[in-house]
C-alpha cells in the first residue's frame, strides 16, 4: 500500500459515513459509491448525508461520487465495504470486474446471507482476493460517536500486520485510536455475535428484568462467545481485548446501538415483525442469530444465550419463557 493508493467507501448508511469522515481528515480524496442517484444528488447539494449522520458536514470537493460499482471497484486501489450485511450480495453481485489485486476492508458487521459465510472467505473464493491482502474493521466505535467527535477505538485485523498498520493511518487521528490484530477470523465472528448478545441485553431491558440480570447476561455472553471463537477460529486471543469484550460492551448497553433498541421493543411486547417494521436502520443481530446457529450445528457449541434469541426471533417463543431458559445456565 503506497500513500497515492485510491481508497473507494461502498455504502451509504451511518457506519460508511463515519468512516469516510475518518478517512477525509487522512486522505486528500476518496471514491464513494451509493446506489442512488437522488441521495448523491442530494448529498452534493446539502454538503452531508441527506439520511444518515446529517450534522458531519463534508467537503464533497474531496470525495468522487458513483451509482456505478463497477466503475468505483474499477478505480480504486482500495475497496472499503460498508453496506449492511443483508444487502451485501445484492451489490456485490453487480461487480464484473477484476478485484483480484484489490486491498479490499470488510467493515461489514455481519455474515453473508444465504451463504454463512465471513466476508473475507466471500471476497476470496467469489473473487479471488489475496487473503493477505483483506482486512477487516471493528470497534468499540458508534457511528455517531464519529459524529460527535467522541473519542474512539478501532481495531484493524489483517494476516499481514505490516498491512494492517499501514491502513490504519488511514483512520487514526485526534479522537480515533486504531490498534491492529492477525485475528480477521475471530473479529469478524464476535463483531456478529456481539449484536446477537445485544438483542438479548434489549429484551431484559424491555422486560426491565434490572441490572443484575444484564451484567450476568453479559459476563455469560463472554465466556460463550469465547467458545464458539475458539472452536471455529482456534488461536491464542484474549477475549478481554476491546475488539470482543469492548464491542460487546458498548453494543450491548449504548443508547445508539440499533441492536440493543430492536430487542428493547421485543422485551416492551413488540411483535418480532412490528419490531423490524419500526426500525429505521438494520439490526444486524437479526440475520447473525440464524446465520451463527447454522454454522453451529456443525461445531455443536454449547450457545444457551444464541439459542434463545434464536427461539424468539425464528421460532415464537415467548421472551420471558426464552430468557427463564437461558438463565438457568447462567454461572
Amino acid at each position: 500500500m503506497n500513500d497515492t493508493a485510491s481508497i473507494a467507501v461502498l455504502g451509504g448508511g451511518s457506519w460508511a459515513t463515519a468512516l469516510a469522515k475518518l478517512l477525509l481528515h487522512n486522505t486528500e480524496r476518496i471514491i464513494w459509491y451509493m446506489r442512488r442517484d437522488d441521495r448523491i444528488e442530494e448529498f452534493l447539494r446539502l454538503g452531508h448525508n441527506p439520511a444518515y449522520l446529517t450534522d458531519v458536514q463534508f467537503d464533497t470537493s474531496h470525495i468522487e461520487f458513483s451509482s456505478d460499482i463497477n466503475e468505483v471497484c474499477q478505480k480504486a486501489d482500495i475497496l472499503l465495504l460498508a453496506m449492511p450485511s443483508p444487502y451485501f450480495k445484492s451489490h456485490t453481485d453487480k461487480i464484473t470486474v477484476d478485484l483480484s489485486g484489490k486491498i479490499i476492508v470488510s467493515a461489514v458487521k455481519g455474515i453473508v446471507p444465504d451463504e454463512n459465510m465471513l466476508i473475507t472467505d466471500y471476497m476470496a473464493t467469489k473473487f479471488g482476493v489475496d487473503i493477505n491482502r483483506e482486512l477487516v474493521i471493528s470497534g468499540p466505535c458508534h457511528a455517531e460517536e464519529v459524529a460527535l467527535d467522541r473519542p474512539c477505538y478501532l481495531t484493524i485485523g489483517c494476516h499481514d500486520l505490516e498491512l494492517a498498520a499501514e491502513f490504519a493511518r488511514h483512520l487514526g487521528g485526534r479522537h480515533t485510536h486504531t490498534i491492529t490484530s492477525t485475528d480477521v477470523e475471530g473479529i469478524e465472528y464476535a463483531a456478529v455475535l456481539k449484536n446477537v448478545y445485544a438483542i438479548a441485553a434489549g429484551i431484559i431491558h424491555g422486560l426491565k428484568r434490572g441490572d443484575n440480570f444484564q451484567a450476568m447476561l453479559i459476563s455469560n455472553a463472554i465466556r460463550e462467545m469465547a467458545r464458539f471463537v475458539d472452536a471455529v477460529a482456534p488461536r491464542p486471543r484474549q477475549i478481554c481485548d476491546s475488539v470482543y469484550l469492548g464491542d460487546l460492551l458498548v453494543t450491548a448497553y449504548s443508547r445508539f446501538s440499533r441492536n440493543h433498541n430492536f430487542g428493547s421493543m421485543i422485551g416492551k411486547g413488540y411483535s418480532v415483525k412490528a419490531a423490524r417494521m419500526e426500525m429505521e436502520q438494520t439490526a444486524e443481530g437479526y440475520y447473525g442469530a440464524k446465520c451463527i446457529s447454522d454454522i453451529n450445528r456443525k461445531f455443536d457449541v454449547d450457545m444457551p444465550i444464541l439459542d434463545a434469541v434464536n427461539d424468539i426471533l425464528y421460532h415464537r417463543v415467548a421472551p420471558s419463557k426464552a430468557l427463564g431458559w437461558m438463565s438457568q445456565s447462567f454461572t
